[in-house]
């Protein structure tokens, strides 16, 4: 059983990194088995949360709208990381956001990892459900808010533990960290017209952007228009 990593988790307003966004990094760094700092912010993102999203998590625009923006945070998360293995459930889903973040920003992350999820389908075949939910009511793991990303990662680094503790001398292979791949889509850049109709909409609302337009893409800018149109 490793007995230093970190276990993460996060928030986001869908399925897709390069259509949706983050608005919650929750982590906690394990040191000789327990835990020695965490990492616990939300994210401001670029369009409204969906009513879907917050009733699943409880993450309201309110409870954004005082949070730094993508760019700050992710670096952050990313020094936090330091050369540690990440744990997750569904690691590849939460790896895939940061990923997407991190080179957005034109940052490496690169990392090894090991997926409860992915041990719980081998061990736990029998299991009809092999959620996280699921598998701390079966081990009677208590989390407090799940759907929340900080719980959800102490949720999982207790279940890893568990795992470990009952499977890792049958099957050592499958708690093994393995390499976390997943390749960034080039996005298409905003079109003109968009940067065109975003510079308007700045000058008549007399605010100050928080993007590079160099670097906005065309999802990007979409989101930020129908956040200024309805604002």
């Amino acid at each position: 059983m490793l007995r230093s990593y970190i276990a993460f988790d996060i928030e986001t307003t869908g399925l897709d990194p390069a259509e949706n966004e983050i608005i919650e990094i929750g982590a906690l760094k394990v040191r000789d088995g327990k835990v020695a700092e965490r990492f616990i912010e939300f994210i401001r993102p670029l369009s409204p949360i969906s009513p879907a999203i917050t009733s699943l998590t409880g993450i309201t625009d309110e409870m954004v709208a005082g949070a730094r923006n993508r760019s700050g945070v992710v670096s952050d998360f990313l020094e936090f990381c330091e050369d540690d293995v990440l744990i997750g459930h569904n690691v590849i889903f939460d790896y895939s956001f940061i990923k997407y973040s991190a080179v957005k920003e034109g940052l490496a992350f690169e990392k090894m990892g090991i997926d409860t999820l992915k041990i719980a389908k081998k061990v736990h075949a029998d299991m009809e459900s092999k959620s996280l939910g699921s598998l701390c009511a079966h081990y009677h793991i208590k989390n407090k808010a799940a759907h929340r990303a900080y719980h959800d990662a102490l949720a999982t680094a207790k279940l890893y533990q568990t795992l470990a503790h009952y499977f890792e001398d049958i099957d050592p292979k499958l708690f093994k960290p393995v390499q976390l791949t997943y390749k960034v889509r080039q996005p298409q850049p905003a079109t003109a017209k968009q940067l065109t109709l975003l510079e308007n909409l700045i000058r008549r609302k007399g605010i100050q952007p928080e993007w590079n337009t160099d670097t906005l893409t065309r999802s990007e800018a979409s989101r930020i228009i129908d956040r200024l149109l309805k604002g």
